[in-house]
């Protein structure tokens, strides 16, 4: 059989288990085999676990309890989160043949509830990077453009969204990793409040920024993700012991009263027009649907980037000393002694992006620039916060671009990290602040989707999806479909 993400969100997929028109078993196959046949287009698959997929259908078919919303349906894991027995790499050759001997937390909640992994899909290495071109085993391609990258550094789990590979997936979130490649992919991308998910099992790039949040096509099957990865884990110290609600509540399409701010920074020099325009026409149908809207300042935004840079890469470069030939992974041939199996192993290992964050991250860790960098950026990091607290104290979410153009080239910007680097400052100061962000599509320009941000108060995720929601109803722009749908 054959089965079309396209026209099938979770709840119907959900009825037509509950309802036997179709069994776990039909729907796994269907997925693994959509995926074996179609793939080769988008590359978003590092891997995946055909035979476990199917033994943990056919358990779930056997006891024909679909009561949780996400039983029996395929789901799609970034390659940095622990699956036990089943090969994790952090799309780096590092951990190449890696199986860990424990899921994360969001895995075993996805267990739990029944969902069925099918896959670890691809990634940009160690989630340094932002367009999946750093993986040391493929480039995945944006579902709209194979020309186009589809972001990063959580695209393969965009572009398998996107292209109808699974009806959701997985990513993480460090400055803009889940929302980017959700923007370019024209998808719904949410990155959570620092601490409303749990981090554990997650391969750690910088402990103090990283989130782990849902893809998905529509704003409701988000919010039914987040409704069962969300929630206090005691295995992690930076966990939130917070009440979890059920984040569809408000999702009336009512945006009435709603108090909109639009940061002016948002719209600044390096922002495409066109992309400024379709988000301008976006927010400007939010009001028109009631929002009280009004343009304010974030001063601090313009240092985002800096202080971000320096913080993620000092944390990282303390985070991937773990990576080092002895216990686990690739080891270098032909060593000398343990300094060198260190040296060669980590030259060999790593690939040149992951080289430069730690080489940057232990140089402002180092007792001769600490004070000049990271002490500084992270006095910058408060003044950020402060901007933010001060815009909420008057308004409800924070609204403006995810990222500031579409989707370039495959190989554009590869070569130039600074225009990497900057194409994230949009979504660096919601990691900063430990901000609820998210992304859905505002339209288009030459064919390719912008990215709407819906920025909101710490642990208020339920508001950024009325927000999100009442506009996806209003411009309805999740119903167009990328060229590969009518491949499929």
């Amino acid at each position: 059989m054959t089965i079309n993400f396209f026209d099938n969100d979770l709840t119907s997929l959900h009825d037509k288990l509950i309802n036997k028109e179709l069994t776990a078993t039909e729907l796994t196959q269907a997925t693994l085999d959509n995926i074996a046949q179609t793939d080769d287009q988008l590359n978003a698959f590092i891997s995946t676990n055909q035979e476990e997929a199917l033994l943990q259908a056919k358990k779930t078919d056997e006891v024909a309890n679909f009561s949780d919303i996400l039983t029996g349906l395929p789901v799609g894991l970034k390659d940095n989160l622990a699956t036990n027995g089943i090969q994790t790499t952090g799309a780096s050759r590092i951990l190449e043949g890696f199986k860990p001997v424990y899921d994360a937390t969001v895995v075993s909640k996805l267990n739990t509830a029944g969902a069925i992994s099918v896959g670890k899909t691809n990634m940009d290495e160690f989630a340094m990077g932002g367009s999946t071109e750093t993986s040391y085993y493929k480039k995945t391609t944006n579902a709209w453009d194979a020309t186009k990258v589809p972001g990063g550094s959580s695209g393969g789990s965009a572009a398998a969204v996107a292209g109808g590979l699974v009806p959701f997936a997985l990513g993480s979130d460090t400055g803009g990793s889940i929302r980017q490649p959700a923007a370019f992919n024209g998808i719904v991308g949410l990155k959570p409040t620092y601490g409303r998910v749990s981090r554990w099992g997650l391969f750690a790039m910088a402990s103090s920024l990283d989130q782990v949040g849902p893809f998905t096509r529509t704003v409701k099957d988000n919010a039914l993700v987040l409704n069962t990865i969300a929630g206090f884990d005691e295995k992690d110290s930076t966990s939130a012991d917070r009440d979890v609600p059920d984040f569809t509540a408000k999702l009336t399409g009512n945006v009435k009263g709603l108090k909109i701010a639009v940061p002016k920074e948002y719209f600044g020099e390096g922002i495409d027009p066109k992309v400024a325009s379709t988000v301008k026409a976006a927010i400007a149908q939010l009001e028109a649907l009631g929002a009280t809207v009004d343009e304010v300042s974030l001063p601090h935004t313009k240092y985002g980037v800096a202080a971000y840079y320096i913080i993620m890469s000092s944390e990282a470069s303390s985070n991937l000393q773990r990576y080092d030939g002895v216990r686990y992974g690739f080891r270098a041939d032909d060593v000398k002694n343990l300094e060198d199996l260190y040296i060669k192993t980590r030259s060999e290992g790593f690939g040149d992006e992951v080289k430069r964050r730690i080489m940057l991250g232990t140089f402002s860790l180092s007792a001769g620039a600490y004070d000049a960098f990271f002490k500084k950026a992270a006095k910058i990091r408060t003044l950020l916060i402060e901007d933010f607290n001060r815009v909420f104290a008057d308004y409800d979410v924070i609204v403006g671009p995810t990222a500031p153009t579409v989707a370039y080239g495959i190989g554009e910007e590869i070569d130039d990290p600074t225009a990497m680097y900057l194409a994230d400052a949009l979504t660096i100061p919601v990691n900063l602040a430990g901000l609820p962000g998210l992304s859905v599509n505002a339209g288009f320009v030459d064919g390719l989707p912008v990215g709407l941000q819906i920025i909101g108060k710490p642990f208020d995720e339920a508001t950024v999806y009325q927000t999100g929601y009442a506009f996806e109803q209003a411009s309805r722009l999740f119903e167009q479909l990328p060229k590969i749908a009518k491949k499929y």
